[in-house]
């Protein structure tokens, strides 16, 4: 028995559990994966116990000459791995990378440019229930309704127009390349900054199965546990002449001390995604979903945009008069989880929505090849199709049993 589970059997019982539903199930969420071994122990030491506010060799603490190594570290190699002239690896999450970037480049009132949130946008690029849509002017751009993918003649229109001082690109539920140059050229006529919140395609960009938005962004932020692998926590990468405005952003404006812990993993993280075994990696990531939507197509659903490009999918599940909502819920009876999602031009609230988003950063983790992602995709068609049918779910629920019985997940096994 483990300390844990002798002081306090209610959370280790939860961990146990969950420690099974990770290890059962197929994980398809595009913005879940699973970390190594090396970067939970990291995250899991004694730099928990740590308090460092500031910046290496600049702290405002003692005892803080092994912290310095480690943020170093991790600086160094998330510009080498990007080919960035500047990191701050002290963002807690994405949506904290987000806010300290606005509040380091542009005053409450300003005017900014996002997507659209139920076109792929994300939260903190403008929606009205975020802080970015109640303290910023955002105006937001879409996709076009016939091809399903960026607008730009609207995003140059609506720029001219607007005269932001900030465009974002990137987004949480867009399957297809995005043009970085061509958002640099747009940003440069009205005088914008451009930034490109890479969160979901992170680890695409550093194995090199995605254009990378640097040098064409001033200023990038990012996750570090989607497709990179790493912990949970968020970075902003920046060029030199941005630098001590982003640092400033982050550390004494948006936040407080940092977690070396999760820097400490963020270190090992970057350090894995150097290595060429990421890369194929990252390939493999994008095999396993054109394989997975081509099967889905060819089994008669539509897919957004017609396909994808990167590391997800989004289903339209109009035409099989089901809603996301039901269907997330179906397959995970089955041990298959996957979300909800808005699709473009959705009618249905979003508690609901009229699609499905797919991710294969997960199961690719898991060492799954494109044969084994066609069957995970038939297994999806099969449960949507019989919904209702027990005996059908039972032989689905025991097929992915079989399946997760053969890949062992890392960080746990």
């Amino acid at each position: 028995m483990t300390l844990l589970a002798q002081q306090d059997p209610e959370v280790a019982r939860a961990i146990k559990k969950e420690n099974e539903r990770q290890r059962d199930s197929l994980v398809l969420i595009a913005s879940e994966n699973y970390a190594s071994r090396a970067v939970l122990e990291a995250q899991s030491g004694v730099m928990n116990n740590k308090y460092a506010e500031g910046y290496p060799g600049r702290r405002y603490y003692g005892g803080c000459e092994n912290v310095d190594v480690v943020e170093n570290l991790a600086i160094q190699r998330a510009k080498e791995l990007f080919g960035a002239e500047h990191a701050n690896v002290q963002a807690h999450s994405g949506a904290q990378a987000n806010m300290a970037t606005y509040f380091a480049l542009i005053k409450p009132g300003d005017t900014v440019m996002g997507m659209q949130l139920d076109q792929g946008g994300h939260l903190t690029h403008g929606a009205k229930v975020n802080f970015s849509g109640n303290l910023y002017n955002f105006v937001a751009y879409g996709l076009d309704r016939d091809s399903e993918t960026i607008d730009f003649d609207q995003v140059e229109r609506l720029a001219k127009e607007h005269r932001p001082k900030l465009i974002i690109a990137g987004y949480s539920a867009y399957p297809r390349l995005i043009d970085f140059p061509r958002f640099r050229a747009i940003a440069d006529q009205v005088d914008a900054i451009f930034m490109v919140d890479m969160a979901h395609i992170s680890g695409l960009i550093a194995g090199g199965a995605h254009p990378s938005p640097l040098p064409h962004a001033q200023v990038v932020t990012t996750t570090t546990q989607k497709t990179l692998r790493g912990p949970r926590g968020g970075m902003i990468l920046s060029t030199e002449e941005l630098a001590r405005k982003i640092d400033y952003g982050v550390f004494p404006y948006a936040q407080g001390g940092p977690f070396m812990h999760v820097i400490a993993a963020k270190a090992v993280c970057f350090g894995e995604a150097l290595r060429p075994e990421f890369a194929r990696y990252a390939e493999q990531v994008v095999a396993n979903a054109r394989v997975m939507a081509q099967e889905l197509s060819e089994s008669g659903l539509r897919l957004v945009s017609g396909g994808t490009d990167n590391h997800l999918l989004l289903v339209d599940l109009n035409p099989l008069d089901i809603t996301g909502r039901d269907a997330e819920a179906a397959l995970e009876e089955v041990g298959i989880i996957a979300n909800k999602n808005a699709i473009p031009f959705d009618t249905k609230p979003p508690r609901v929505t009229s699609g499905l988003r797919l991710g294969t950063p997960a199961i690719t983790s898991r060492g799954f090849k494109q044969e084994e992602t066609r069957r995970v995709a038939q297994l999806i068609v099969q449960t949507l199709a019989d919904m209702e049918d027990e005996r059908v779910k039972k032989r689905i629920a025991e097929a992915v049993k079989d399946l997760t019985s053969k890949f062992p997940v890392p960080g746990l096994d």
